[in-house]
């Protein structure tokens, strides 16, 4: 019988639960994802939740507009009290955020799938990118050939910041937000397919949620060459240290760097810039003036695309601090843009960084600024890692490549879900 993985174009819908296009992670694979589809020649439609992705023209954005219960503009109450009365939907959803759960992903699962039902498109496929909503498991039961990207189980964003909490209080209500978890794992069972970003997210994955290692697909992120790229420029400042970090997140380590950074400051000048916003209140801001070090550590808050390569241009050397990464996107961007990098061995980024860069234990301040003042003192070496780094993405991490090999698995489960053999 013929297969349907000919070569005709296919009808594609993403999903996202929310599409941040500037933090967060799932905007900006949507948003890569969906223009290297495009490229290929696929029709792609985009149905998501707010905040909404920044597309390509050709991709189609359906919006399925929510409560937006975690827009700063109105943090944990709707824009319009009036909105809650428009289907009981939305009223679950103040509820549940006023309990302490995070209902998005539930919400979105349920506006997705009425969504299709009623859709005069005919899809060939739904790719969920790691909402895995009971929704999105009727869609793959009822509705069409479904499956889902995780980038990595959010049992270990769990347990950090259980590890954190100082109080019982606090950890029910660390219990109490992650309760969507097991919807997940749930979910994720029913997929015949699972696409994640690495081989250690494949096996963490499969471990935390009991899912076969069969089901996966293993496609890496690309990085987008048109904001990270080396910038020629005649020389990097010394004793300069960069940081992707947007958020106060325990997992992404950023408290080991500042540490760090306070021991170097003992010995010699050294300066670290963080791309990103901490909380106003939280407890990086917190350690910076505990440490003593508010004179050195400059936030950038939210940057523009166009403003990443020069940023990271007039760095000494980039570092990913983080605990643990289902990938770590950072570490390839950084390469990108040829700076020397040091990254811990949390998850992913040995994969990611190969022999491009220094690897480090995770949560380990020491180390951080051993291989820092080591890097600081070798110019020739850090040349070398720029170089190897640029080669490295260049070859490995591209979105043309990852969306060639999507397609694939695409047309696999749709062969799959008709019964083709």
């Amino acid at each position: 019988m013929k297969k349907s993985s000919d070569s005709k174009p296919l009808k594609i819908c993403l999903l996202t639960y929310r599409g941040n296009p500037n933090c967060g992670g799932q905007g900006v694979y949507i948003k890569h994802l969906s223009k290297a589809l495009s490229d290929l020649g696929h029709e792609v439609d985009v149905l998501s939740g707010p905040p909404y992705p920044h597309l390509d023209h050709r991709v189609r954005l359906h919006k399925l507009p929510s409560l937006d219960l975690y827009n700063p503009e109105h943090s944990f109450r709707p824009k319009k009290m009036s909105d809650l009365f428009v289907d009981p939907l939305n009223i679950y959803e103040y509820l549940t955020m006023c309990l302490g759960m995070f209902p998005e992903p539930f919400t979105f699962g349920v506006r997705a799938y009425r969504y299709l039902q009623k859709s005069e498109v005919n899809y060939d496929i739904v790719h969920d990118n790691q909402c895995l909503a009971y929704g999105i498991g009727k869609i793959a039961q009822k509705v069409m050939p479904t499956i889902a990207t995780i980038h990595h189980p959010m049992t270990f964003d769990k347990q950090e910041y259980l590890r954190v909490a100082g109080t019982k209080l606090k950890k029910m209500r660390v219990n109490r937000w992650f309760t969507f978890i097991e919807m997940q794992k749930k979910v994720a069972r029913q997929l015949s397919h699972i696409v994640t970003v690495s081989e250690c997210s494949k096996n963490d994955i499969a471990r935390e949620f009991s899912i076969n290692l069969s089901k996966f697909r293993v496609v890496p992120n690309g990085v987008d060459n048109e904001f990270f790229y080396p910038v020629q420029n005649d020389s990097r400042p010394d004793n300069s240290i960069i940081v992707t970090n947007s958020s106060d997140t325990p997992l992404k380590g950023l408290r080991y760097l500042l540490e760090a950074v306070a021991q170097i400051r003992k010995k010699q000048s050294v300066k670290l810039t963080v791309i990103g916003e901490p909380k106003k209140d939280g407890s990086i801001l917190k350690l910076v003036a505990e440490l003593g070090i508010g004179d050195i550590v400059h936030f950038t808050g939210r940057i523009k695309n166009e403003e990443f390569a020069g940023y990271y241009s007039k760095a000494t050397v980039a570092v990913v601090p983080s605990i643990y990464e289902g990938f770590g996107l950072p570490a390839a961007e950084a390469m990108a843009c040829g700076v020397p990098l040091i990254s811990t061995s949390g998850g992913a980024l040995p994969e990611v960084v190969g022999n491009a860069g220094l690897i480090v234990p995770p949560a380990d301040a020491d180390a951080l600024a051993r291989e820092i003042v080591f890097l600081f003192k070798n110019p020739e070496q850090r040349k070398k890692m720029g170089e190897a780094g640029i080669e490295r993405v260049n070859s490995i991490f591209n979105w043309s490549v990852a969306a060639k090999e999507m397609v694939n698995i695409y047309r696999e489960t749709i062969d799959g879900y008709r019964g083709i053999s």
